[in-house]
């Protein structure tokens, strides 16, 4: 999140004087979004995706069971996380919020302390979830996203491309002969490798667009939406030479250099097109190229190799 952003809170309730004072305690640390009703609410929280929704319980047409009910059940909002504000002091009415997915409660008359502290609490809470959840699709060796990241790209440029009948192109790499590497000169410079490796590729990249991740072991993938097939082998020809030419240190103060061989697949998909095809062709030009000598770009709807050095 952007330190400098305020977190948001999405204040429901049918009583102006309810928002005002809820408004004049939040204000000053958070924005501040108001509804009126349950269906507004349900609006504002899907257009405005607030942290947290402070929603009364008691309301005309749609109350606060049948809001939080309908919030649970739409993606955007799922995962906000709703504190009833309420009048109401029957333990089974908090049991049944708590039960319909509340977070907390805050009773009516507001102790102004006591609200900014709940809200504070879920805030935390949130931002620890955010916070393990972006650690979690990092590569902790190479510091680029990991595969779960790059599923997660790939499922929304995927989308993006089908509907808007646009091009996406994808590089599958493997770092050449990394066994014989590992074995000559020891795990720990195996990992220089892959960090020097992941740093040439993420420098190779020029447009903000462009999404490179480890794919696991070895292998590394590099995501180009709005590509065709002749910019995606420039650009994978340009990784190519980059990483050859990338001088790796050793502790001794000496200098390797290692070179991948990179497959390539462009497609412009359908609603029928396989994601797992796509990949999988981009995965069999990596090992055609390979096959034909290493360092070098094979595109899967060549049938020759592109030679290093030049095509």
């Amino acid at each position: 999140m952007d330190e400098t952003k305020k977190n948001s809170v999405l204040i429901v309730d049918d009583e102006n004087s309810n928002i005002m004072a809820l408004s004049h305690i939040l204000s000053p640390e958070y924005t501040v979004y108001a509804a009126k009703s349950g269906q507004k609410a349900v609006e504002a929280a899907d257009k405005r995706r607030p942290d947290v929704i402070l929603l009364d319980i008691v309301m005309p047409e749609m109350d606060g069971y049948a809001a939080i009910n309908a919030l649970k059940n739409l993606n955007s909002t799922r995962e906000i996380p709703v504190i009833f504000i309420t009048g109401l002091s029957d333990a089974n009415d908090e049991e049944r919020g708590l039960a319909m997915g509340a977070a907390d409660y805050i009773s009516k008359p507001f102790s102004p302390a006591i609200v900014k502290l709940r809200i504070k609490n879920q805030i935390k809470m949130l931002n620890q979830l955010h916070l393990i959840e972006r650690i979690s699709m990092i590569d902790q060796l190479t510091s680029l996203p990991n595969r779960r990241g790059f599923d997660l790209r790939m499922d929304m440029e995927w989308t993006r491309a089908v509907r808007e009948n646009g091009l996406i192109s994808v590089l599958m790499m493997d770092v050449d002969k990394f066994k014989v590497y590992n074995d000559t000169y020891g795990h720990q410079q195996g990992d220089v490798v892959l960090r020097k490796v992941a740093d040439t590729v993420t420098k190779s990249l020029n447009r903000p667009g462009d999404y490179a991740a480890r794919w696991g072991g070895e292998e590394f993938v590099v995501l180009l939406p709005n590509t065709d097939a002749s910019g995606a082998v420039n650009i994978a020809e340009r990784i190519r030479t980059d990483v050859g030419n990338a001088p790796v240190p050793c502790a001794n103060g000496s200098e390797t250099r290692v070179t991948v061989s990179i497959g390539v697949k462009t497609l412009s998909p359908t609603q029928d097109s396989s994601m797992d095809k796509f990949m999988a062709d981009a995965d069999t030009a990596l090992y055609k190229a390979k096959g034909s000598g290493r360092n070098r770009v094979c595109h899967s709807d060549r049938d020759d190799p592109i030679p290093p050095f030049g095509r």
